[in-house]
């Protein structure tokens, strides 16, 4: 009999509900449980190792926009394949490898060259897959809503790449975008704005703390002056000394005072090369922070130290 077709013996109620977890059928009014049918949903295989496992198993891969087709389509052969056919053979693998290139559209062809650039990006800037994943997604928005156009894929790729870091939260700045790319940084900046503004993607500003552990380990600071400069950039989030300023100049200042205050002191010089800013950035945060936030006697005992 059907779960409808059923009834609680108890209360009479036809509400009855199946819990796959535990095989049984139980009434939603009064609790009781009419029927245990304890039934395996679990794969009928048992496997011993991953080589086993890949072979018995139904599903591929899972679906992902680095990949021109999302990784749901086919190629005619392998290279491997090539080996082991005759004369006729090859001269067939050939012709249908052509003709499988000659129907493919115009954006699978964009799409296989820009996402490939866009995998050498991410590999130089060491991003994570989900950074990689949120930019394939939006560089193949681009390419169906026809933004590309008029565009190098280079700019579009990077502007992409750094709206994905800006979402995801993985802060890298537009001078890296720029040496990874070989775009200049302007182009890039101005692509970024376009396709954030014709996706209607919406990206919070930069915090500075971001930067922080990233500048702080190419420096070699210890634990304590990172802490201390991540407290100093939000007690100036709060003073409000950071809207209108670059995140980098703020997080590079940050830690040009926290070393000092901590002993460790670094030049502006070094502190400019990793954060990417001039030193001129950093001596006009660093005066700023030290009047607004009343930061003078701590910086006196640290020099003292």
């Amino acid at each position: 009999m059907g779960q409808q077709a059923k009834k609680c013996p108890e209360c009479g109620a036809k509400n009855l509900k199946i819990n796959r977890d535990k095989g049984e059928i139980l009434c939603r009014e009064c609790g009781l449980v009419l029927e245990e049918t304890m039934v395996d949903f679990d794969q009928e295989w048992r496997e011993f190792d991953s080589e086993s496992a890949a072979k018995k198993r139904r599903t591929g891969a899972p679906m992902s926009y680095t990949h021109f087709d999302q990784g749901l389509g086919t190629e005619v052969g392998t290279k491997a394949d090539y080996y082991r056919l005759g004369k006729h053979g090859k001269n067939k693998f050939f012709r249908l490898r052509k003709w499988q290139q000659r129907i493919s559209t115009a954006i699978e062809r964009n799409l296989k060259l820009a996402l490939s650039e866009l995998k050498r990006v991410s590999s130089y800037l060491k991003l994570p897959s989900n950074v990689e994943e949120e930019a394939s997604r939006m560089y193949t928005m681009a390419v169906q809503k026809n933004l590309v156009r008029g565009r190098s894929m280079e700019s579009v790729v990077a502007g992409c790449v750094y709206a994905a870091c800006r979402r995801q939260g993985v802060p890298r700045t537009l001078d890296e975008l720029a040496e990874a790319s070989g775009v200049e940084k302007k182009e890039v900046g101005r692509t970024y704005r376009f396709v954030t503004r014709e996706l209607n993607i919406k990206i919070l500003p930069s915090n500075p703390a971001d930067y922080v552990p990233r500048f702080s380990s190419s420096l070699n600071l210890s634990p304590e002056t990172q802490t201390r400069s991540v407290e100093i950039i939000e007690a100036a989030q709060r003073a409000e000394l950071t809207s209108g300023r670059g995140p980098t100049g703020i997080a590079a200042a940050a830690l040009y005072v926290a070393s000092l205050i901590n002993g460790e002191k670094r030049t502006q010089r070094e502190v400019a090369e990793v954060a990417g800013v001039t030193e001129v950035t950093i001596r006009n945060r660093y005066k700023e922070l030290l009047k607004e936030l009343g930061l003078e006697e701590e910086l006196k005992r640290g020099k003292s130290k």
